[in-house]
C-alpha cells in the first residue's frame, strides 16, 4: 500500500517553514481506496513567492485546522504504508519537523519519484513534476496546490509502476532505513540558535571548545551536524554539551573570524583546517624570451605568490577569467587547456602563437596590470558589505597590504577614511591564510563595495 502525498508549506528558513496544505491519497497499486485533503494552519506568516505561487494566502488558513489536529488522520493514512513523493526527501523532512514538534517520532518508508522516473525514464530531459507530466500526456489541474500535484504524482507513480514489469526498480528504490530524530538535548540546542550568518562554536560538559565552524545559517548548520552520519558528526553529537555563536552579517567576517579563532584555540575536531585551504597558488615568473608566465603550481612558502586557491577546479575557473579580461596567453597560465575545456568556457582553443606577435614589453604589462590589480602589496582599501542587521554595515581594514580587522557601523555614518575605521576596529591577525581568504571572497562577491586609497 503506498500513501502518495504533496505539501505546500510557508516557505522560509530551513526547519523553520510550516504546512499551509496537505493531501494523502491511499494507493493499492490500482486504485485510490482513500483520500485525505485539507489546509492547514501553520501558525507562521507565508512567505510572498509562496503566495504568488500557490495562491494560499494567509487571510485563507486563519480557519484551518493547525497541524495537531490533523495530525491523527495524517497517521492513519500513511499507517502500513510507503509515503510516495516526487522529491520525497522534501515532504518527509516537512512532515518529521512538524511532529517532532508535537512530541511524536514519526517514521516511515518513503520512495520518491523523481528518482525513479529517473531510472525508468532515462530519455525525459527534465524529471520536475510539471516538465515529465506535460511530457508523458499527464493531466494535471492546480498545479502548486496539494491535491492537484499530488493527484499528478498519483498518475506519474501508476505509469511507473506499469514500466517497472517485475516491480524489481520499485523495490530497490524504496528506502527502508529509519531516520532517528534529534535528542531531545540536542532539539533543545539547535531550537535556540539564529538563522543568521556568523561563527558558531560548539563546546563540551566543561566549556572547552571541540569545534569551530562559520555559516550563513547557522541553524541549519548546526542541525546538519546533529544529523550527520560522518565520524566528525557523531563525535560532535556525543560530546557537544552547548553552542555559542557570534553573529557577523558579512560572510567575509565570519570566514576570517573561524580561521583565526581556530588558529589560536584548536580544537580537536578542526584538525584538518588548521592547515591552510589554499594548496594551489599563482605565480608570475619570466621565460627565456622575457614573457612574464602565470604560473599555476602547489603553493609554496619559499615563492612570493599573487593569490592563492583552494582547488585546481576554482584555479582554473579564475584563469580563463583573468586570460580573457586582461588578453593573456592560455599556454602561459601553467595550464593543460583541453578542447572541451575551450568549448565549456566559449573561448578559442590557444597554441601560443600570439605571444610572437606582441612584444614582451606590451604583453607584460597587462600582466602587470593584472598582479597590481589582485595583490594587497602597498595596497589600502575598506571592504564595505552586510552588517548583522538592517540598520548596519561591516568595514575590514586593509592597509599597506596588510590585513588589520573588522568594525561594524551605523548606517547613519558614513566612513570614507582610514583614520576613522582605526578608531573602532577589532584588530585581527595577519596572516597567507587572511589574505587569500580576502582575494577569494573579492573574487566570488557581488555585494561587497571597496574603497580603495
Amino acid at each position: 500500500m503506498y500513501a502518495i502525498l504533496d505539501i505546500e508549506t510557508t516557505g522560509g528558513q530551513f526547519n523553520e517553514e510550516g504546512i499551509t496544505e496537505i493531501a494523502i491519497y491511499k494507493f493499492d497499486g490500482h486504485e485510490i481506496v482513500d483520500q485525505f485533503i485539507s489546509l492547514v494552519n501553520p501558525e507562521i506568516p507565508i512567505q510572498p513567492f509562496v503566495v504568488k505561487l500557490t495562491g494560499i494566502n494567509n487571510e485563507m488558513l486563519r480557519s484551518a485546522p493547525k497541524f495537531f489536529e490533523v495530525a491523527k488522520r495524517i497517521i492513519e493514512m500513511t499507517n502500513d504504508c510507503v509515503l510516495v513523493a516526487h522529491n520525497a526527501d522534501f515532504d518527509y523532512r516537512i512532515l518529521r519537523t512538524e511532529f517532532r514538534r508535537l512530541g511524536y517520532d514519526f517514521n516511515i518508508k518513503t520512495l520518491c519519484t523523481v528518482a525513479l522516473s529517473q531510472r525508468l525514464l532515462p530519455e525525459q530531459p527534465s524529471h520536475s513534476l510539471g516538465k515529465l507530466v506535460r511530457a508523458l500526456g499527464i493531466p494535471m489541474a492546480d498545479r502548486h496546490r496539494a491535491s492537484g500535484d499530488a493527484m499528478a504524482t498519483v498518475k506519474l507513480f501508476k505509469m511507473l509502476l506499469d514500466k517497472d514489469l517485475n516491480k524489481e526498480i520499485v523495490k530497490e528504490h524504496i528506502k527502508f532505513e529509519i531516520q532517528k530524530g534529534i535528542a531531545p538535548k540536542l532539539l533543545d540546542i539547535v531550537e535556540s540558535l539564529p538563522s543568521r550568518t556568523g561563527v558558531y562554536y560548539i563546546h563540551d560538559e566543561r566549556g572547552k571548545l571541540i569545534y569551530i565552524g562559520k555559516s550563513r545559517n547557522i541553524k541549519k548548520r548546526i542541525n546538519q551536524h546533529f544529523t550527520g552520519t560522518t565520524t566528525k558528526c557523531k563525535k560532535i553529537q556525543t560530546e557537544v554539551y552547548t553552542v555559542t555563536y557570534d553573529e557577523t552579517g558579512s560572510e567575509l567576517i565570519a570566514l576570517l573570524k573561524e580561521s583565526e579563532e581556530i588558529k589560536i584555540n584548536k580544537p580537536m575536531l578542526n584538525r584538518a583546517q588548521r592547515k591552510s585551504i589554499f594548496q594551489f597558488a599563482l605565480y608570475a615568473e619570466k621565460d627565456e624570451k622575457g614573457y612574464l608566465n602565470l604560473n599555476l603550481q602547489k603553493a609554496d612558502g619559499r615563492k612570493k605568490e599573487i593569490t592563492s586557491f583552494a582547488s585546481i577546479q576554482e584555479a582554473k575557473n579564475a584563469l580563463f577569467r583573468i586570460t580573457s579580461h586582461y588578453h593573456l596567453c592560455q599556454k602561459y597560465t601553467g595550464l593543460y587547456i583541453t578542447k572541451n575545456e575551450c568549448f565549456q568556457y566559449k573561448i578559442k582553443e590557444c597554441d601560443g602563437a600570439c605571444i610572437g606577435t606582441i612584444l614582451p614589453e606590451e604583453y607584460n604589462e597587462r600582466v602587470q596590470e593584472f598582479i597590481t590589480k589582485n595583490s594587497f602589496e602597498d595596497n589600502s582599501m575598506i571592504l564595505i558589505d552586510r552588517g548583522r542587521n538592517s540598520s548596519e554595515h561591516s568595514a575590514v581594514l586593509i592597509e599597506n597590504g596588510i590585513y588589520k580587522g573588522y568594525a561594524f557601523y551605523d548606517l547613519n555614518y558614513q566612513i570614507t577614511q582610514i583614520e576613522i575605521l582605526k578608531n573602532i576596529i577589532i584588530p585581527m591577525q595577519n596572516n597567507r591564510d587572511t589574505r587569500n581568504i580576502i582575494q577569494s571572497y573579492i573574487r566570488k562577491s557581488k555585494t561587497l563595495k571597496i574603497i580603495k586609497f
